[in-house]
């Protein structure tokens, strides 16, 4: 690759996005000055048992989310893979699309950090991309001394320089799928586009 680019990628269940998932990823393209940001949606986490409700059909709702934003995207990555998915599998796919010298940012909320030293195979893993974390206002950074002996020092200073402050936005994709099954979704919780397609497809008992 001839030219320097940052690119963030963003993955998760997405089941379904929202407009908090949209919001954040403004915040960090912002935040890193990142050219890209690409929502990955997961086949299946390997943290979870049970399957994304939406299944494929969180693919076209992404797409529906960030349609007129030039700098997202979506990839399926993940969904043509076989389940579970890993992280580090992912970020290799992309260190070879986009080259050696590109910067990859994996996003992830604070909330992933108590098993991140469990993550496969993770010190391959922040060879190969930093990780920079998203922490909502209000709350207090993250204690990345849990970490200390585990990672080098070097990569412990490079996650608490990548964090990522984000807006505080009370949304949750497990409480919005029973907003939608009760039919009792507020209008500001999911992009236009992704209700819509919600409510045609008939996906979470919503109609």
């Amino acid at each position: 690759m001839s030219t320097f680019k940052k690119i963030i990628l963003f993955g998760g269940s997405f089941d379904p996005i929202h407009a908090g998932h949209v919001c954040v990823a403004r915040h960090a393209l912002e935040a890193l000055g990142a050219g890209k940001l690409i929502f990955i949606p997961a086949h299946r986490s390997p943290h979870k048992t049970d399957p994304p409700v939406a299944g494929r059909y969180r693919l076209a709702m992404i797409r529906k989310a960030i349609e007129g934003i030039d700098d997202f995207c979506v990839s399926d990555c993940e969904l043509m893979r076989s389940q579970p998915s890993y992280t580090l599998d992912t970020i290799y796919y992309f260190r070879e699309h986009f080259g050696g010298d590109a910067v990859l940012h994996w996003l992830v909320g604070a909330d992933q950090l108590s098993s991140f030293d469990r993550w496969h195979r993770v010190n391959e893993l922040l060879e190969l991309c930093r990780v920079s974390v998203m922490v909502r206002a209000g709350y207090p950074p993250p204690d990345f001394g849990q970490f200390k002996g585990v990672f080098p020092e070097g990569i412990i200073d490079r996650l608490k320089n990548d964090i990522v402050q984000t807006p505080r936005i009370d949304l949750d994709s497990t409480a919005i799928r029973s907003q939608l099954a009760a039919g009792m979704i507020g209008t500001d919780a999911l992009p236009a586009g992704v209700l819509q397609y919600i409510k045609e497809n008939h996906l979470y008992g919503y109609s």
